[in-house]
């Protein structure tokens, strides 16, 4: 286990880049859903993007999850660390806690508008496939390091466990944001445990009872245990919207766009009181009261006025 530490990068680039393009190969060949916009302006910007964040997580953050496992091994702090509980317990349980501490974070980057303004980049992809899984701001994946790094600290993860969450996290997002259809007897068995494409596609419906749905991203546990499972989308699998309408141009997907996203003050189409999952409503209140209540965007038709 020592050597796979020390080859680290290594083992996670590889394993992630053969996942990518053995998914992105059966999405080519059996996608399930037809593309909205051409692959070439989604794929470029979409990688661009990832390795923009990559660039930006190294730069940011020297000690990543790995390193600071090991160092708090050696410190001796950390939950297990302090009850020096058998290494397989530790591992086993690590990598259950912390794809609950993703799943918790997910939820809340739905719930809380300011995370909302930069998660909904992710689901502001008007396709899914392989790349959405990598589409995230840089802001939020420095965000989610941290929040990644405070649990491994507060826990006293081994850094095997660190590692191997980080290897199962990526692969697993990468399967189930593919456009995939598997077998209804397969699936069905798959996400007693895991999170599948078919579950995790509703998740980017452009219903907000949807899209506040299925946060999980490797185990379909949470979502079950805390009444956030839905089971199939209300339009089905291919007929169901992908994305938000505020979103949806070709413009819309270029990285810089992208970039500027969480900032952006409106969008044609949309109120312009609307801004980034804030809705502000004047309506027959005094003069200078107004109302704020987080809200994802969603079409016109779906929304409570």
């Amino acid at each position: 286990m020592a050597m796979l530490l020390e080859h680290e990068g290594a083992l996670r680039l590889g394993v992630f880049l053969g996942l990518l393009v053995v998914m992105a190969a059966w999405e080519m060949a059996a996608p399930q859903r037809r593309a909205t916009l051409p692959r070439l302006l989604r794929w470029s910007n979409n990688l661009a993007l990832v390795a923009l964040d990559t660039v930006v997580l190294r730069l940011a953050l020297p000690v990543l999850a790995v390193g600071l496992a090991a160092w708090a091994q050696v410190q001796g702090w950390g939950l297990f660390n302090l009850l020096a509980v058998p290494g397989w317990l530790a591992i086993l349980a690590s990598l259950v806690l912390l794809d609950l501490a993703i799943w918790a974070q997910h939820l809340v980057f739905h719930k809380v508008p300011v995370l909302w303004r930069l998660h909904r980049m992710h689901h502001a992809d008007p396709d899914f496939d392989v790349t959405t899984a990598l589409r995230f701001h840089p802001i939020e994946i420095l965000l989610s390091m941290l929040v990644k790094m405070a649990v491994v600290l507060a826990l006293g993860v081994p850094p095997e466990a660190v590692l191997l969450f980080e290897v199962i996290l990526n692969g697993m997002a990468i399967f189930n944001h593919a456009n995939v259809r598997l077998p209804r007897g397969l699936d069905a068995g798959l996400r007693l445990a895991v999170v599948t494409p078919d579950m995790h596609r509703v998740h980017h419906s452009d219903i907000r009872a949807e899209t506040d749905s299925n946060y999980g991203f490797n185990l379909s546990l949470w979502d079950r245990l805390f009444g956030t499972y839905v089971a199939a989308p209300a339009k089905g699998q291919v007929g169901m919207t992908i994305g938000l309408d505020r979103f949806r141009t070709a413009r819309d997907q270029w990285l810089d766009r992208l970039l500027l996203q969480p900032f952006s003050a409106g969008a044609p189409g949309y109120d312009a009181g609307q801004d980034a999952g804030f809705v502000i409503s004047a309506r027959r209140k005094p003069a200078g009261a107004f109302n704020v209540r987080s809200q994802p965007d969603c079409p016109a038709s779906q929304r409570k006025t």
